[in-house]
Parts: C-alpha cells; structure tokens; sequence
C-alpha cells in the first residue's frame, strides 16, 4: 500500500503470462476507492435530461475547466448499484426515477482504477422532482441541478462541453436505444 486515504494507492509485483507462453515481470499501480452506479435520468415525453454541473479538482489539476456537466453518479457505499442510482438521483438532483433501466457496466480506466460502474437510464416526469438536490454538503458537494433538451446534451459531446466519460457513453446509449423516439 502506497496511500490510504479517499482510496487506497497500492503497488503490486506481479509476472504476466505473455499471449506467446513466456512470463514477464512487471510493477502496477492502482487506485481504489470502490465502485460506483451513475444515471442519465431521462424524460422522453418532454425530451429532457437531467444533468449535473459540479467541482471536479482533478480535472483542473489538468488544466480544464473544473466544473463538469455529468449524469449524477455515486460510489456504491456497500448498496447495490440499483440501490445506489436511487439515492444519487434524487441526492444529486432532487429527481426520483420512475423506473431504472439498467444499460451497461463499464471500467473507465481499466489501466489504473478499479471502479466499475453501473450505468443506468432513469426514467422521470413532472411528479419526479421531490426536492432541490445539490447534493450532500458534509461530503463537500456543491452541485448544480440542469434540465435541458436531449439534443442539446447529445450535441455538448461534439462541442467538448460534455468531456466526462460516464456521460458521454450513457448519452450515447440513449441515442442508440432510440428513448427518445
């Protein structure tokens, strides 16, 4: 273990067996801080997604912009990834899905992250929104609440506004499963 904190920083020893039968040593680093679900909550009669727009310190320790237009997501917390988009939406946005579809489980950086994340597409209407959302402020959240048309969202990927991997790959679902007709 290298750190503990957030997450754990650890450094592993370990020989690969190659594709052509040899065996070859090597030295990984990886970063856990548990798994996590993440929701693009959709409303297909009206067109909309819901979105969020928060802080993100290592985005700008990079040098981009640091607040993210994402789908709100949480880590898993010992819940089920179910479980766990319930409680982000309506924590995030305030929004209560009628109904999650569960689209796909990705890693987004297999290379040095061990967060697998379950994406799903929640369904809302008009009677969804049960309180402001915004997020938790003991956990540092400071989270803004968007709803905007489907294409526009879609279109933000092209444009480079939307740069979060999650949310660009739950957009896509959304185009490709034709939720919006």
């Amino acid at each position: 273990m290298l750190a503990k904190g957030w997450g754990t920083l650890s450094e592993t020893h370990l020989e690969m067996r190659r594709r052509d039968g040899t065996w070859q040593a090597m030295t990984r680093e990886t970063y856990d801080h548990g798994n996590a679900a993440a929701v693009l909550l959709c409303n297909p009669q009206a067109g909309n997604v819901v979105l969020t727009r928060q802080f993100r310190y290592p985005v700008l320790h990079n040098g981009d912009p640091a607040w993210l237009l994402e789908v709100c997501a949480g880590l898993l917390d010992g819940d089920t990834p179910e479980t766990c988009a319930r409680r982000e939406s309506e924590e995030e946005t305030g929004y209560r899905p009628t109904a999650l579809i569960h689209a796909f489980v990705a890693y987004a950086s297999p290379g040095s992250v061990t967060e697998k994340l379950d994406c799903f597409i929640g369904l809302y209407d008009e009677g969804s929104r049960v309180n402001d959302g915004g997020g938790l402020h003991h956990e540092g959240e400071d989270i803004e609440v968007i709803e905007m048309a489907f294409e526009e969202a879609f279109g933000l990927i092209a444009s480079g506004e939307i740069i979060d991997a999650k949310t660009i790959m739950l957009l896509q679902h959304a185009a490709l499963s034709k939720i919006f007709g």
